[in-house]
């Protein structure tokens, strides 16, 4: 039988519902967990940024580039997460396309990933805090968001899923105000606004010209909206978890990769027409500054709200992630057994506290060593997004071929990814030619120095602790293969 097939899929659901798992989220969740993943402060912060290094057009082009490259790799990551629907599972997609070596390689880069994530989100959210709180220490707040998210991921999938959608549609929300209200105002219609008005394009013509620092700014910002992107992948992890995969993996695939051109390209283009280029920067977000000009009554602080919870959410997916790829490793036997144990209500608690302590731990490191340890721990999270994406897009050119070769036909597949084999292979390629082009990027080639010996580490350890005296494929490979043979 075909690796892939519609009976191996039924048979991975029953396997996996066997280990403890409940699947509990429907579409509505899926789509809010990558929207909540997605949708952070490389939006809402970062994007004056974006606008400073290409200028206003450059930005546009830059996100509609990025908004390309998630629909391949969400196409891509649709078909594996319906042939392969179990919980953590871009190594399991890695581990058994292309080898578990790389399997294991993507498992802690994507771990190490959120973990970081996590440090980082809680810092700047207690930060935020102190415009309302000044006398309360920043780390009070980052135990108090650390101690909520904790309980949310600890009391059921289901509760994660619900307070994740509600999460992510408040900031949504925003978002879709900046680019109604925001787009109207363009038009002509700003009622409350005090001061001059930019009217539709007017800004996108810089003094410097359209392109202010040429089309290589261009090119560093395109790999830094790749970043930005990073987060729709969360689909994949929460496939474990979700009832009827066949339907409702590509149901939110689909959704989301449409909710994200329109939020991500509508909302850069409308900062883009309406803050004039030379008052771009990271130091304010544009959001902010939008609201302002539409006149918009307290908007520093509904901005500064919506923010917090936009953290909050990333937060939250992060810590969600981590426990599910750590309770995956442990069931591949990549990891102590004791992080694949769950609890009643099919939780995994111990992997969720390991995962917690390592948020922690990078939080720490952003205070007693920010020039040390913290960079090098940020500098992996960024490599791993884009080194799990390109995990992904081969893997999926490797299910397909193989499945090709063993005599499969794509008509019986419950999800297939359109122009096979151009789009993986496209993908990929425009995914390492952003690594390479960080290595022209100052404040991004350290990703590159750390990242790449990290990756080696990973493939090392590996084959020294599981490589030349173990055959075959991962424990957890192990059983799925003697299914597929059995059929």
């Amino acid at each position: 039988m075909a690796i892939g097939s519609p009976t191996l899929t039924e048979k991975s659901l029953e396997q996996n519902e066997k280990r403890g798992l409940r699947r509990s989220m429907e579409a509505r969740h899926l789509v809010m967990i990558a929207m909540g993943g997605v949708i952070g402060s490389g939006l809402f912060l970062s994007s004056g940024y974006t606008i400073a290094q290409a200028g206003p057009l450059g930005a546009i082009i830059a996100y509609l580039i990025g908004a390309a490259v998630v629909y391949m790799v969400m196409a891509c990551l649709g078909e594996l997460a319906v042939a392969y629907p179990v919980s953590g599972a871009f190594h399991i997609y890695a581990a058994r396309s292309i080898g578990p070596a790389t399997g294991f390689a993507t498992a802690w880069l994507y771990w190490l990933c959120w973990a970081v994530a996590l440090g980082s989100e809680f810092t700047a959210a207690g930060l935020l805090m102190q415009r309302w709180f000044p006398e309360v220490d920043v780390w009070i707040w980052c135990l108090v968001f650390a101690s909520i998210l904790f309980a949310l991921n600890a009391i059921s999938s289901r509760v994660f899923g619900e307070s994740e959608f509600w999460f992510a549609l408040i900031k949504v929300a925003a978002v879709i105000g900046l680019i109604v209200l925001g787009g109207a105002a363009l038009f002509g219609f700003h009622p409350l606004a005090e001061n001059g008005y930019p009217f539709l394009g007017e800004n996108l013509n810089t003094p410097q010209g359209l392109f202010p620092n040429g089309i290589t700014g261009v090119l560093i910002t395109t790999l830094a909206v790749f970043y930005a992107f990073s987060g729709s992948e969360l689909i994949g992890v929460a496939a474990g978890e979700t009832a009827n995969p066949a339907v409702n993996i590509p149901k939110a695939m689909r959704t989301t990769v449409i909710r994200l051109l329109i939020f991500f390209v509508g909302a850069i283009t409308v900062i883009a027409c309406t803050v004039p280029y030379e008052e771009t920067s990271v130091e304010a977000s544009p959001f902010v500054t939008v609201f302002s000009q539409l006149g918009i009554p307290y908007a520093a602080d509904v901005m500064n709200f919506v923010i917090i919870t936009a953290l909050l959410s990333a937060g939250n997916c992060g810590l969600f992630s981590c426990a599910r790829m750590l309770f995956s490793l442990a069931d591949e036997g990549h990891a102590p057994k004791a992080l694949g144990k769950l609890t009643k209500r099919g939780i995994p608690l111990l992997a969720l506290c390991v995962s917690m302590l390592g948020g922690l731990a990078s939080l720490i490191s952003s205070v007693v060593a920010p020039t040390t340890v913290y960079l090098v721990l940020v500098s992996i999270a960024g490599f791993a997004t884009v080194g799990v994406w390109m995990s992904i897009t081969a893997s999926h050119f490797f299910h397909r071929r193989a499945f090709l070769q063993s005599g499969g036909r794509t008509a019986n597949l419950a999800y297939k990814a359109p122009l096979f084999p151009l789009l993986p292979i496209a993908a990929f390629i425009l995914c390492l030619i952003s690594l390479i082009g960080i290595g022209f990027d100052p404040t991004q080639a350290t990703a590159l120095y750390f990242g790449i010996p990290f990756v080696g580490a990973c493939y090392a350890y590996f084959h020294y602790k599981y490589g030349r005296h173990k055959k075959g494929h991962p424990k957890g490979q192990d059983k799925e293969q003697e299914t597929v043979d059995a059929s």
